[in-house]
């Protein structure tokens, strides 16, 4: 047995057990337990990972670990989501370069090459984390088979009915050249300008409109007003003038115009927002486009022609005013809709898209959100208050270069869709030339689709990859009975903020793939907050601690202890503070533990239990006990920090402040004692201590695997035994009672030496022990543990109290002590 070193040295330790791991493939599925599989979140290649993405990783991790210590064959895949807008727009700031100034194969590569250098840096920081997935397993949602398998459930799902193609006024963002979902939408409390602008009628009437967005004038179509509104029924029929451009528009009533709010009368253009699109849509109003896709106004715009929207707003309102136009102004507050991923404003342009039919499922969707189970359960409520409040089908189609295209070539003569052959697939239709003619009418005009996926498209189904690594592609993600056999996954782990778009999308897509939930579980972590208390992001640079820096620093079971101390689904402060908390437990454990290498090398360790174990003994494995039922209990439930919180008391109270001190004088004084309690104390010492490391393995995996492997003789790591092996229920509840007795006797002596500023070690001549709540029947067989414990040379029982308990019975101090305590 390799002698353990004086202090635990993180940096050369957790290299040579990580080195361990991947040389024994430890981490490695068991085909022969039961399977425990495991949705994780493939991190978004767009950027260095920063210390919120360490903390809900490791907290997946714990509850990873947990699971294969229960005997599951844990299934835990990773995954690295590097296509689409976050990797253009991470190598565009990186390179220097814009995707759309040059060749689109050229642009592709470079993201590619750029990916695949950010996976390694990655997969690296998980290893020096101790993550238990198997990195050597793992997927990108950009190669080949992720795309062959994305392209093929559009198809499946076009076939099906659930999707379409619509030339439909959609969100789109001018700043990243791109259309976006809702769920990419953030809300954002912006200053502006409530303006009243002056309209004529045909007939010369003058009416005010009150506008946030005058610069949308040039897309007026059309004025509404309520039909009960008195002040207006007169216009009916009638026709406005639009100031500036000067074209002709209906006045038309519809009951959605508050008769409250401004003065009444509202412009629709097109389009500023979803009433626009509303009355567009209900009112079969002309569509007048003013915003190109490059965020400018267009030529036909007029004066505002080539300036973006601020510059354009600032030049409408000028001409306003120099007509006399502009009535009044004046300054609100109000929210916006902004892109979740740049900030800047959305715009609403017409625009064709592949969009998935969701609006028509909303009550299947709740259905499926309820049969999961939550944790913590409240979040279900935001699934569930999303689903509600969707108004647009998902639209899933990108105006960008690195993604995975469409399927799909149209024909230009009929406009029919061409479905890329499934045995062809993966596919870039702009890439590979149509070779028929078409299907339909037999044009050659044949063209390609220029749009890629969403790449929320690809992450929603995640379930199938899965699948598809599991079986290692010998079965079809699309083979419904095959998949049902994986499915439900056994759990999601993932932030709260993307509930709405990776958790939402994905039983989206499991329920019209296969009708089934995707996963039985969801484990919702929070967010790690700033100093301002924002979200840690890579898009806002905001976190100033990077992982690599602290990992120089402090060992990795430190940081994960950390992250371990939060409550599950609630955002935390990066605490150094508890880093260093966690240090200091690492210390502890070590120094525990060599004093037990010191203990199991100079005494034998019997191979079984011994009968009669003893009452010390007997209450540290009721201990153990209780202790383990608490933590399975919090961990099953994903509780982890509750679970780490059962684990520090056993082991800060129970087995290092009173039993190391409980047998001490035993270990020290072996003459003092017989064989079988020697025996029964080693055994004892040794099987509680292999209990801790287990318990801690899952928050501290380097520390306890590296101990284990010092003190245990064991086959392989303490991270691939079983808890049924090593918790073995013991209780024995009347020696428990007991030795809490006992136990508050060695703590009132304790304290009163403290009091009279005497060493622990002090003798004590005499301790009058008054028996009140035990009798001294009870108390007197275990007299050497206490007069080990106390330093007490005599030991008197009394069956009754007398006064002034706890303090010492002479004025004088002087060599020899007396003590008075109470049990």
């Amino acid at each position: 047995m390799q002698e353990m070193d004086k202090r635990y040295d993180h940096k050369t330790l957790e290299k040579q057990i990580q080195d361990k791991w991947a040389q024994d493939k430890t981490y490695q599925p068991k085909a022969n337990q039961p399977l425990y599989s495991i949705d994780t979140p493939p991190p978004t290649v767009s950027g260095a990972l920063h210390i919120g993405h360490v903390f809900s990783y490791t907290q997946t991790d714990i509850l990873a670990r947990f699971q294969r210590l229960c005997g599951k064959n844990v299934f835990y895949p990773f995954g690295f989501d590097d296509n689409g807008l976050a990797t253009e727009r991470f190598v565009e700031k990186k390179l220097k370069i814009k995707g759309h100034a040059m060749p689109r194969s050229e642009f592709i590569a470079k993201c590619l090459a750029e990916s695949s250098l950010a996976s390694e840096q990655f997969k690296a920081l998980w290893r020096a984390m101790g993550l238990s997935a198997n990195l050597d397993q793992t997927y990108s949602t950009i190669s080949p088979r992720s795309r062959q398998i994305s392209q093929e459930s559009f198809i499946t799902l076009y076939e099906k009915g659930y999707v379409y193609r619509r030339n439909e006024p959609t969100l789109y963002c001018a700043n990243c050249r791109t259309s976006v979902a809702q769920a990419e939408l953030d809300d954002q409390e912006q200053p502006s300008k409530f303006n009243d602008i002056v309209f004529k009628t045909v007939e010369d009437q003058t009416l005010v409109i009150g506008t946030t967005r005058p610069e949308l004038l040039s897309s007026c179509v059309a004025i509404f007003y309520h039909p009960q509104d008195a002040r207006y029924t007169h216009l009916k029929d009638q026709m406005a003038i639009v100031p500036v451009f000067g074209n002709i528009v209906p006045i038309l009533a519809d009951e959605s115009v508050s008769i409250e709010k401004g003065t009444g009368l509202v412009m629709c253009c097109t389009f500023g927002d979803k009433h626009d699109i509303e009355w567009y849509k209900k009112f079969n109003l002309p569509y007048k486009q003013s915003i190109g896709y490059n965020g400018k106004w267009l030529e036909s715009t007029g004066p505002l022609a080539n300036l973006n929207f601020k510059d354009a707003r600032k030049n409408i309102l000028e001409l306003l005013a120099q007509a006399s136009l502009l009535k009044n102004q004046r300054d609100i507050t109000h929210n916006v809709n902004v892109h979740e991923r740049c900030k800047n404003e959305i715009e609403y342009l017409a625009i064709p898209q592949w969009y998935i039919k969701i609006l028509d499922f909303k009550e299947e969707f709740i259905k499926q959100a309820n049969q999961v189970k939550w944790y913590p359960e409240f979040m279900k409520s935001r699934c569930i208050d999303w689903i509600e409040n969707l108004s647009w089908d998902w639209g899933i189609s990108r105006q960008r270069f690195y993604g995975i295209p469409f399927p799909v070539w149209h024909c230009n003569a009929c406009k029919h869709v061409i479905l890329a052959p499934k045995d062809l697939l993966p596919i870039d239709p702009q890439e590979t030339k149509y070779l028929n003619n078409c299907p339909k009418c037999g044009s050659d005009q044949i063209l390609p689709e220029t749009d890629v996926m969403d790449t929320w498209n690809t992450s929603s189904i995640t379930p199938l990859i899965c699948f598809d690594l599991y079986t290692n592609s010998q079965k079809s993600p699309f083979d419904v009975q095959a998949v049902k056999e994986f499915m439900p996954m056994s759990m999601r782990a993932q932030a709260h903020d993307i509930i709405r778009t990776w958790a939402f999308d994905t039983m989206v897509k499991t329920w019209m793939h296969y009708d089934v939930i995707p996963w039985q579980e969801v484990v919702i972590s929070g967010h790690v907050l700033s100093a301002s208390n924002e979200k840690l992001s890579k898009s806002k640079d905001n976190s100033k601690t990077s992982p690599e820096a602290l990992l120089v620093q402090f060992p990795a079971d430190a940081i994960r202890y950390w992250t371990a101390c939060a409550n599950l689904g609630y955002d935390a402060a990066f605490s150094e503070e508890q880093i260093k908390v966690g240090c200091k437990l690492i210390t502890k454990l070590w120094n525990a533990f060599k004093f037990i290498q010191i203990q199991t090398s100079a005494h034998q360790v019997p191979a079984h239990q011994p009968d009669k174990l003893g009452i010390t003994n007997e209450w540290i494995l009721t201990q153990a006990s209780d202790c383990f039922e608490r933590y399975h209990t919090y961990l099953t439930k994903h509780e982890f920090g509750h679970a780490l919180s059962a684990v520090e008391k056993f082991f800060w109270n129970d087995f290092c402040d009173n039993y190391l001190e409980l047998i001490k004088n035993l270990l020290f004084n072996p003459d003092q004692y017989s064989k079988h309690e020697l025996d029964s104390t080693m055994w004892t010492l040794y099987q509680v201590g292999l209990r801790i490391l287990q318990l801690y393995g899952p928050y501290l995996p380097h520390v306890t695997d590296n101990i284990a492997s010092y003190v245990y003789n064991l086959n392989s790591s303490i991270h691939t035994t079983n808890y049924t092996n090593i918790q073995t229920h013991l209780v024995f509840n009347d020696s428990a009672k007991l030795m809490r007795d006992i136990i508050n006797l060695t703590s009132n002596i304790r304290k009163l030496k403290t009091e009279q500023q005497l060493s622990l070690k002090t003798e004590l001549e005499l301790l009058t022990v008054y028996c009140v709540n035990i009798t001294p029947d009870q108390i007197k067989p275990h007299e050497q543990l206490i007069k080990g414990i106390t330093q007490a040379k005599n030991v008197l029982y009394l069956g009754q109290a007398g006064e002034n308990l706890l303090v010492n019975n002479g004025d004088n101090i002087n060599p020899v002590y007396n003590a008075f305590v109470q049990v």
